[in-house]
């Protein structure tokens, strides 16, 4: 069986060689690229992110990459936002009071961190709920590496109608809580770098790409 094929999104923003070095670790077989067409058609795509939320949306739009990330949804087809990358999920992004509109595939704002120490840099434990399938095999005590001053606080997502629930992971910081991951069927999302997590975040990233076509193992 070959393996997943799976497109990091380049559209300026993020750690792409290290998101592809880990994806590869994983077991994927990976491209970086702008490409539309190699985006939608892969067995999974990985939207990275970094810096502001406003930038990154510019330069997601730039390359039409959230008309891709509803494409693909619309059609069932795996998608894995990392930091910033998932922070643009949501509808809307706040910072420095400047609002600026997200891909909206969630309900829910973009602010900043309520904690007397930010940002948020370093290794932290997380939240993650019984049947998980991103979290499968990795204890609570294990630690995910942070970079980040602004979180998703309220999930706000409640009416789901005939779907399942998203499953929602949880962390916290200085007394603060945020999102710290979702699973909403194809759409996955981490706000900790798993390529940046060493041991547990290959483990975390294998669990995704064992759930592309083609990726089980």
């Amino acid at each position: 069986m070959s393996a997943p094929d799976v497109v990091v999104l380049d559209y300026g923003s993020g750690n792409l060689a290290s998101a592809a070095r880990a994806l590869r670790v994983a077991g994927a077989e990976v491209s970086v690229t702008a490409d539309p067409q190699a985006a939608l058609a892969a067995d999974g795509l990985v939207v990275p992110g970094v810096g502001s939320f406003a930038a990154c949306m510019a330069g997601l739009r730039a390359v039409r990459g959230d008309v891709i990330i509803g494409r693909r949804l619309a059609g069932g087809r795996p998608v894995l936002g990392v930091c910033v990358g998932m922070q643009v999920l949501f509808s809307t992004g706040v910072e420095s009071g400047v609002r600026t509109e997200g891909c909206d595939q969630w309900p829910g704002t973009v602010e900043p961190l309520q904690a007397d120490v930010l940002p948020h840099i370093g290794w932290n434990t997380v939240e993650a709920p019984t049947g998980s399938a991103l979290f499968a095999g990795i204890g609570a005590e294990e630690r995910f590496y942070f970079v980040h001053g602004y979180g998703v606080r309220r999930w706000e997502l409640t009416d789901t109608g005939p779907l399942a629930a998203p499953t929602v992971t949880w962390a916290e910081h200085g007394g603060d809580r945020f999102v710290a991951a979702v699973e909403n069927g194809p759409l996955s999302a981490t706000q900790f770098h798993p390529e940046k997590s060493g041991e547990v975040g290959a483990r975390l990233l294998a669990n995704w790409v064992a759930t592309l076509p083609g990726g089980a193992r």
